[in-house]
């Protein structure tokens, strides 16, 4: 069995949208793309070379997909290589074909799919972007890990990491560092129900 493990850039208000580029995602009238490049550090680009030097595969929506595609095969240097490698995943209504491979194409039920997925003795999938599918794998309790990295940054508006059809879920944090920019990374992996108590 393998695990799901989101990968996720966040503002301190809990907006992921467009962590990238000005253009990589502007639904919904979001202006602020490309709100992590000014606090990416020498400690934050080591993370993301150890959590993503392991092996892996990915699970991703199709916007995700779409702009990974148009950009990292072009881009093994620069640390392309283990996404290229990786094969995708991709839950689709729309697409017909996936070209950026390896990749599989998921048809019909998503998250029948994707639970079969995890049943497999697999690489972990790990999800980047997608904020959509992140939704959905919330929402039926299919994340093992979250693997967040938090801006000293408020957005306002934009596409958020934590909707409102994400169940009650208890979560321990399994590693944590700062970076000298102040983004706090830290790793949070599936801790049973939530817990309640009172100070009476």
């Amino acid at each position: 069995m393998r695990k799901i493990n989101v990968l996720s850039f966040m503002s301190l208000d809990g907006v992921m949208q467009a962590p990238g580029g000005p253009d990589e995602d502007r639904s919904g009238g979001f202006e602020y793309g490309g709100w992590t490049v000014p606090y990416f550090d020498d400690l934050l680009g080591q993370v993301m070379g150890e959590q993503m030097g392991r092996p892996f595969d990915l699970l991703l929506g199709r916007k995700t997909y779409e702009i990974f595609a148009a950009y990292w095969p072009h881009h093994e240097a620069d640390g392309g290589a283990g996404l290229n490698r990786a094969t995708k995943y991709v839950p689709s209504k729309t697409l017909e074909k996936l070209d950026w491979g390896p990749s599989v194409l998921i048809k019909g039920d998503a998250v029948a799919e994707i639970r079969k997925l995890k049943d497999e003795d697999r690489p972990d999938l790990q999800v980047h972007g997608s904020g959509d599918l992140i939704q959905t794998l919330l929402k039926h309790d299919l994340v093992d890990e979250l693997w967040l990295k938090t801006f000293p940054v408020t957005l306002g508006g934009g596409k958020r990491l934590f909707g409102a059809g994400a169940v009650p879920a208890g979560f321990k944090l399994l590693d944590s560092r700062i970076s000298p920019a102040g983004v706090v990374i830290a790793n949070y992996g599936r801790a049973g129900g939530v817990k309640t108590g009172s100070f009476a």
